[in-house]
């Protein structure tokens, strides 16, 4: 049988998480979970147990933070990747994380589809070999681990349309704007209006309130998140 070609060690604090973690490697083909831990110090132990390419590392463990563990495999030689799984959206640990080897950042809850993204996206830049020809070629090379697919469309929306929506949602006022406004402003029907807003709520992009006024039922104001 042949061997995995990314090996995975999974740290990650609640062992009910670990386990769907695990299994979210497992299926994503090319990559299998070698050991699970618990705490920092379990991590090592696995570490200096089995062979690891890749750690999918939970920041908050119940024995230090997660970037101190990275530092610390550093120091002591350990060259494999590290994908974070966390909660907190700080980028000033992001870019802590980027200097210590974390080559990928997944924030919970997550699911299976984008984890086998990342995962996918890490395979393609560790396959990638040979010398560069050029620039391009090396912005192609980190432009396929750092960014993610793009979500496919729901069925009658367009790029070039979600884009111009987008657009006049952000630059619009702090309160938001409503599909009337966006209509207006965009050059399109009230309705498709509303069908791009409410995707870039779905998406959690952007967020929806009621606006209450005198008579007859709230509008929805819609504002970039």
């Amino acid at each position: 049988m042949t061997e995995p070609r990314i090996r995975v060690l999974v740290v990650e604090d609640d062992p009910v998480a670990a386990d769907a973690h695990a299994l979210y490697v497992d299926r994503v083909p090319g990559f299998a979970t070698v050991a699970k831990a618990h705490t920092a110090a379990e991590a090592r132990r696995a570490l200096d147990r089995v062979p690891v390419d890749l750690i999918l590392l939970d920041l908050h463990l119940p024995d230090g933070h997660g970037l101190t563990l990275a530092r610390s495999l550093r120091t002591a030689g350990h060259q494999a990747d590290v994908i974070a799984v966390t909660s907190a959206r700080d980028l000033a640990v992001v870019r802590e994380g980027v200097s210590l080897g974390v080559v990928q950042y997944v924030l919970k809850p997550f699911t299976f589809a984008t984890l086998r993204d990342r995962l996918e996206r890490y395979a393609e830049y560790r396959t990638t070999t040979g010398e560069a020809t050029g620039q391009d070629e090396v912005d192609r090379a980190l432009a396929n681990l750092r960014s993610p697919a793009p979500a496919a469309l729901p069925k009658g929306l367009s790029a070039p349309t979600l884009e111009r929506v987008t657009q006049a949602l952000r630059e619009a006022a702090p309160e938001g704007m409503t599909a009337t406004t966006a209509a207006a402003t965009i050059g399109i029907s009230r309705i498709t209006a509303r069908r791009y807003l409410e995707h870039l709520v779905d998406a959690d992009r952007a967020v929806r309130s009621p606006q209450y006024g005198q008579v007859g039922r709230p509008e929805l104001m819609y504002s970039w998140k």
